[in-house]
């Protein structure tokens, strides 16, 4: 089967969570806004049949279109061997996805505390106060516990010695991070060797090493939710 990737051409965002999985298992599949009338296809998709999805990313696979970037990995997991066969496994490292997503909503909210319809000109206070509370208190929370995971797993990555599609997410929070917050991660990243590690096996993977120097992998910028100010990395 070749799947139809649904996410925004220009961004990273939650899409990209998603494409990892995809590139680290060798899936076919068609990054559908990236192409000609791609955007109008996605908008359409969203529009219609019984179950639409309220927002990209989605991915059809078949006739399934599953929306959600957890859902789309719990899916892409257990059938092209990112995910443990158990079902308490395949239920763990979901429940690790969900976490990485709430992760993902305190790190937009960076620099967009206010909601999204402001611009971040728009929030700069709030954003430097948001930012300082999530480096002081949040970062050390999540990357803390993913760090306790990789350490006490008793192998190489978050669950053990198989790479997961959370290992693929963790390695692209610490990507996400190095490009935000530069000076902030260089000091950080003391505290969290286990999952620098993993970061750098999980770059190394062939699939992986192969798609982050390709065109596949579009840059990091201040359209996504990893955003570079440097007033916020102090």
């Amino acid at each position: 089967m070749r799947y139809q990737l649904y996410y925004w051409p220009s961004i990273q965002g939650r899409g990209e969570y998603v494409r990892l999985a995809l590139e680290d298992a060798g899936i076919a599949y068609d990054d559908v806004a990236r192409g000609p009338g791609g955007v109008s296809a996605m908008t359409r998709m969203m529009e219609q049949g019984d179950t639409p999805p309220f927002a990209p990313p989605f991915l059809k696979a078949g006739k399934l279109v599953i929306g959600q970037t957890a859902n789309i990995l719990l899916y892409l997991g257990a059938r092209h061997g990112l995910a443990p066969k158990a079902e308490a496994g395949r239920l763990w490292v979901h429940q690790l996805q969900l976490t990485i997503a709430d992760l993902l909503l305190e790190i937009h909210d960076t620099h967009h505390p206010l909601g999204p319809s402001l611009y971040y000109e728009d929030q700069k206070a709030p954003a430097k106060k948001r930012s300082e509370e999530f480096w002081k208190e949040r970062v050390p929370k999540y990357l803390g516990y993913f760090e306790s995971l990789v350490s006490d797993s008793g192998g190489t990555f978050a669950t053990g010695r198989r790479a997961t599609y959370v290992d693929l997410s963790l390695f692209q929070i610490i990507e996400g991070l190095r490009y935000a917050f530069p000076k902030r991660m260089q000091t950080f990243e003391r505290e969290i060797p286990k999952l620098v590690a993993l970061h750098d096996r999980v770059a190394a993977r062939p699939n992986i090493k192969a798609y982050l120097e390709s065109d596949r992998r579009i840059p990091f910028n201040e359209d996504g939710i990893f955003r570079r100010y440097k007033a916020l990395d102090l």
